[in-house]
C-alpha cells in the first residue's frame, strides 16, 4: 500500500533553517507529482511548494519563494523541502502528499502523510 512518512519537523527561531523529509514506500516517486501542503491553525490547508517527478519542474507558493526548496533522491524514495529564513507565519503541520499532477486542488492528491509540526517562534 502506499505510504508517506513525515520527519524533520521542530521549533526553530525565525531566520532559521529545517529539512523536512517525506519517505515513500509502497510506490516509486518517479510515477508521481509530490507536493507538501501546512495547515496552520485557523487556516486552511495550503499548498506549498510541488515536484513533478517526470521532467523534474517545481513549483513553489509566493509567500515561500526564494526561501523553501523540494527536492526529491529517488534512490532514497525520498521527497524533501528545505525551509531557509523561516518566519513565524511559516508555523504549521506540514504534509506531503502524492498525486498524478502538481495542481492547487487538494483532492487530486490521493495519498497523504501523517504530518510534522514546524513551529517558528523565539
Amino acid at each position: 500500500q502506499l505510504q508517506l512518512v513525515e520527519s524533520g519537523g521542530g521549533l526553530v527561531q525565525p531566520g532559521g533553517s529545517l529539512r523536512l523529509s517525506c519517505a515513500a514506500s509502497g510506490f516509486t516517486l518517479g510515477y508521481y507529482a509530490i507536493g507538501w501542503f501546512r495547515l496552520a491553525p485557523g487556516k486552511e490547508r495550503e499548498g506549498v511548494s510541488c515536484a513533478v517527478s517526470n521532467d523534474g519542474s517545481t513549483y513553489n507558493a509566493d509567500s515561500v519563494k526564494g526561501r523553501f526548496t523540494i527536492s526529491v533522491d529517488y534512490a532514497k524514495n525520498t521527497v524533501y523541502l528545505q525551509m531557509n529564513s523561516l518566519k513565524p507565519e511559516d508555523t504549521a503541520v506540514y504534509y506531503c502528499a502524492a498525486g498524478p499532477f502538481c495542481s492547487g486542488n487538494l483532492t487530486d492528491f490521493t495519498s497523504w502523510g501523517q504530518g510534522t509540526q514546524v513551529t517558528v517562534s523565539s
